[in-house]
């Protein structure tokens, strides 16, 4: 277990989504600020990355745009483009007139309706330009180009690969933004990693700080600690968290009984997990599973 695993993991509550944009002549795109995780790859062309807080930044083909925690930020052909001035991003887009395409990007991201992003997304720069060196890491462009075939259609599986790819592409982004020095390493405590590893394989054990403490190899009161201080919340609450969090995804990708999910997230009952999902999302996890089929069907 590692913090990026940990935090792409936890950001799996979100909906996943992913589309290619193409534009021409004199363009710009506003990306609005989300609750969740995005990133851009530059495919054809030059542009700039505009932010509200630093200046632009060029670029080119096989950049990638890692945007940790959702802020506000643009595209545009030019440099002096400022962040408000660009007209919002709309999808799906098409690109305008018959001029050749001067510019295309795949656009990702995971958006989540409830909940925040995990706290190791959240102390990152708010927007992280990369340029992968593709010659040593050619694993990053494969994600790259199987990610481009999967958004030009829509064909069967298309619910199963999209989640997989966003999230190979995000996980390749923080490694090449660690390797670059642009993201700080991630290293957990072995000791806590064997028990978030517990937490994430079990979710359904009853957990005791003391069991888990044990797991750590460490006393109860030296694991939590520990815990607290590198995830930024006491491990009875990160586990809840977690079991929603899990819960969530389920809900989201099966049809699977609502009793059966939470017998498998350590809730006695679908009554006591209703409870605490509604305490947690602000919604009934028969609604939010609701509103996930109709975002997948284009009704949201």
């Amino acid at each position: 277990m590692d913090v990026i695993s940990e935090a792409i993991g936890a950001i799996h509550a979100g909906r996943p989504s992913a589309s290619s944009v193409r534009e021409s002549g004199a363009w710009g795109m506003r990306l609005p600020a989300i609750e969740g995780m995005g990133f851009h790859v530059v495919l054809h062309g030059t542009g700039w990355l505009i932010t509200a807080a630093d200046q632009p930044v060029r670029l080119r083909a096989g950049d990638v745009v890692l945007v940790p925690h959702g802020t506000q930020h643009g595209l545009s052909h030019t440099a002096a483009s400022e962040i408000g001035g660009l007209p919002p991003l709309r999808l799906p887009a098409r690109r305008r007139g018959s001029e050749p395409t001067a510019f295309e990007v795949v656009l990702g991201c995971y958006r989540l309706d409830r909940g925040q992003v995990h706290r190791f997304l959240r102390d990152l720069p708010p927007v992280i330009a990369i340029s992968p060196d593709y010659d040593r890491h050619p694993e990053m462009r494969a994600v790259i180009e199987l990610l481009t075939m999967d958004v030009s259609g829509s064909g069967p599986g298309t619910s199963v690969t999209r989640p997989a790819l966003i999230d190979l592409m995000l996980v390749h982004a923080l490694r090449h933004g660690q390797r670059q020095s642009l993201i700080g390493p991630e290293a957990i405590d072995p000791g806590i990693a064997a028990a978030l590893s517990q937490i994430h394989t079990n979710p359904q054990r009853p957990w005791t700080v003391q069991q888990l403490g044990e797991v750590a190899g460490m006393s109860r009161t030296a694991f939590k600690r520990q815990f607290t201080g590198l995830l930024g919340k006491p491990p009875m609450t990160y586990l809840i968290d977690w079991r929603l969090t899990h819960g969530a995804r389920v809900l989201r990708e099966t049809t699977e009984p609502l009793a059966t999910i939470a017998r498998q997230v350590g809730y006695s009952s679908e009554y006591a997990f209703a409870n605490a999902f509604r305490r947690k999302f602000g919604i009934a996890p028969g609604r939010f599973r609701n509103q996930a089929t109709d975002t997948r069907n284009g009704l949201l």
